[in-house]
């Protein structure tokens, strides 16, 4: 079957009305995702207490399963779920791979926290920028059409996230925390996760390009990364203890651990609503301000840099910035009006590759989705998931004890309020103008 190269008039008014709006709410809900995918990763300093990287990212990753399941059934409802998947059943096996990358990631980062510190680690992951900027390029067109003065700061950004990576990896192996041994696996290790998943949002965005709600793409994404866990955990642990051993020893935390799953998954749902709105090279560096909330959990609340010297915690302030200021380039670099059409013209080829309607599809992708009423019954089903999920964290708080880590509580307090109000502030507009959709 040809593959379209336009769309008609009305798809392309329909695109051009909305974009402006949609370009700022994928823009706010970059910025929060950073926030909740920063916080989201205080619990894993829990392996610097001695625990399994592996025992603690399962236990992570029970905690996102949980919550992929329960906050799309609170906002849509099951009926718009499984209408959603029944009507693009091809993106299936897509969400299922997606989950996969994110649990081999999801491990490394890990691994990269117990051996160079969050504050360093989560700079070195970020470069999945880059990864994602090649694939969003390469596969849907995206900056295609883009001016000179566009791409200038595309790869100007580029060149400042590269930058700044050799630089914290440098003082991650002069910081006198670690053996070099250790510092140089926890930088591999932290690389190796910022590649896999910046390849992880080709999926996303071919999903989102074929009208499919973020919403109903994530509660088939977690089979993948939950099956892999289990996986990687059954075959990979091996410490003279057992698995179950070291589960029994970490059920004084494993409430944090779920909740650190589930903080991820908000953060990650307003990435992936940033990934359908503004595409994946824009909405990855900005949703990587992450590193400036690991940097301020890793240094306020868990006083990472207290052995530092001078002139290495400089070094890793100019880093972080530098690299900061290479994805706000990226970021302002707003899309044109031949790029918007580039990216018309890769809906259209998604359609005609899976006989999908195009007319649907871009209404759907502008944030209109006609399969989703303003108003629907819940059935009984519904409730009784969001109770379970509830039971489910009620009888891990039985018995909670703080981690055994030293931990600033005020400062954790003042960033949790933070990110509560992001969150707030990025639901209302997200429902307001989109549904949710």
């Amino acid at each position: 079957m040809p593959v379209p190269t336009s769309v008609s008039p009305y798809s392309t008014t329909l695109h051009a009305d909305r974009f402006r709006s949609l370009h700022r709410l994928g823009i706010l809900c970059a910025l929060a995702a950073g926030a909740w995918l920063g916080g989201a990763e205080a619990p894993a300093k829990l392996v610097s207490a001695g625990f399994s990287p592996f025992a603690i990212s399962l236990c992570m990753v029970c905690g996102v399963f949980l919550a992929r399941w329960t906050i799309p059934i609170a906002f849509k409802g099951t009926p718009h779920v499984f209408r959603d998947l029944h009507a693009k059943p091809h993106l299936l096996v897509w969400a299922v791979l997606a989950g996969a990358l994110w649990a081999v990631a999801n491990t490394l980062t890990i691994f990269a926290i117990r051996d160079v510190g969050l504050a360093i680690a989560f700079p070195l992951w970020n470069t999945n920028c880059l990864i994602g900027l090649f694939w969003g390029w390469f596969l849907f067109r995206e900056l295609q059409g883009a001016g000179a003065r566009t791409w200038a700061r595309v790869l100007g950004g580029a060149v400042a996230i590269v930058l700044s990576a050799v630089m914290l990896s440098a003082a991650s192996v002069h910081a006198g925390l670690t053996t070099h041994h250790r510092a140089v696996s926890g930088v591999l290790a932290a690389l190796g996760a910022g590649l896999i998943w910046g390849t992880m949002y080709i999926p996303y965005r071919k999903a989102y390009i074929s009208g499919m709600n973020p919403l109903s793409f994530v509660t088939v994404f977690t089979f993948g990364e939950l099956g892999t866990m289990l996986l990687l955990a059954l075959t990979l642990h091996a410490r003279g203890v057992s698995l179950i051993s070291e589960l029994t020893a970490l059920r004084p935390s494993i409430f944090w651990l779920f909740l650190g799953g589930f903080c991820w998954v908000i953060g990650d749902l307003f990435q992936q609503y940033a990934t359908k709105y503004i595409g994946i090279s824009r909405a990855i560096p900005l949703s990587n301000t992450n590193q400036l909330w690991g940097l301020a959990w890793g240094v306020l609340v868990f006083g990472e840099f207290a052995h530092m010297s001078a002139s290495v915690r400089a070094l890793v302030y100019a880093a972080s910035a530098i690299m900061i200021a290479g994805a706000l380039a990226i970021t302002s670099a707003s899309a044109s009006a031949k790029e918007q059409d580039s990216c018309r013209s890769a809906i259209a080829r998604e359609c005609a590759r899976y006989n999908l309607n195009l007319q649907q599809t871009l209404q759907t992708y502008s944030g209109n989705d006609p399969a989703s009423p303003s108003t629907a019954k819940r059935p009984w089903w519904d409730i009784l998931i969001l109770v379970a999920a509830l039971a489910v964290f009620f009888w891990l708080a039985i018995g909670v004890r703080l981690p055994p880590i030293a931990a600033n509580h005020a400062w954790a307090i003042f960033l949790i309020a933070l990110m509560l109000a992001l969150f707030a502030a990025c639901t209302w507009l997200l429902r307001k103008q989109t549904r949710f959709s």
